[in-house]
């Protein structure tokens, strides 16, 4: 299945017509105040702000599943990791270094649940924001950054850039994939070093190609005359309005709600 990993979803939503910066800053404030409260009730104020978010923002259930799908190791591997290594004093169960306990059990489910809502407000602030009005919004929210010659709009086209090429590169080694097994290579077979050896095959063409499309980019924006340093007109500025005001407002309220309940 196509992964929609950091990638804009067209759409006319109310999430799409707010401002790039106040989504930002939202989703910021957000995150932050998601590892500051460790708190089941905490976490259910969250997790509500971002699904009614994501009700708003119109996106297909389907993409939103597309992006949670390839992070779901990494929950996995979270909600595991946490039962496995809790503390030995009130286990229940134990082998060897490894211990299972209530208090382990309730941890991992916070932490897994922390990182899926996480994700949710990630995925609807990168699905409902244009890429370059991303861009734009993080070089504007830089820059105080500038009088301490930090390369703000740099730093930010840097993560623009990233961002956009993390589906291209989850594409081309879908397709690297495709073609191994085509010539008979085996991913699925055998243990995690068998696997790992069998993955060689996939990252040697992966890093040629990465390296020749960062350099087809880099020529592409020398032939827009794009320089390093230099203060850039654009044909849509960004424009905050009544409604941003709104949400960083029911923002603040949210992070209030899920800090004092």
């Amino acid at each position: 299945m196509r992964t929609t990993i950091a990638q804009y979803y067209p759409g006319d939503s109310p999430i799409h017509r707010l401002d790039a910066r106040a989504k930002f800053v939202a989703v910021t404030a957000l995150a932050v105040a998601l590892f500051v409260r460790d708190s089941f009730a905490g976490l259910a104020v969250f997790a509500v702000a971002g699904a009614v978010a994501y009700v708003l923002s119109g996106v297909p259930a389907a993409w939103f599943w597309r992006a949670f799908r390839p992070l779901l190791w990494l929950v996995g591997l979270t909600f595991l990791a946490q039962i496995l290594f809790a503390p030995a004093e009130d286990a229940f169960a134990s082998w060897w270094i490894f211990h299972v306990s209530w208090q382990g059990l309730s941890f991992a489910a916070f932490l897994s649940l922390r990182l899926l809502v996480l994700v949710l407000i990630g995925s609807v602030l990168t699905l409902t924001t244009q890429p370059l009005a991303l861009t734009d919004g993080l070089a504007w929210l830089g820059r105080p950054l500038r009088r301490l010659r930090v390369p703000t709009d740099e730093l930010a086209l840097m993560v623009t850039i990233a961002l956009r090429f993390i589906p291209t590169l989850l594409v081309e080694v879908d397709q690297i994939m495709r073609a191994q097994r085509a010539r008979g290579a085996d991913f699925g077979s055998g243990g995690p070093v068998k696997r790992a050896r069998a993955l060689v095959p996939v990252l040697t063409p992966l890093f040629v190609l990465s390296f020749r499309r960062a350099d087809e980019l880099a020529l592409a924006m020398e032939a827009r005359c794009y320089r390093p340093g230099i203060v850039r007109t654009r044909l849509h500025p960004l424009k905050a309005g009544v409604a941003d005001a709104v949400l960083l407002s029911v923002t603040a309220a949210v992070i209030a709600a899920g800090l004092l309940i």
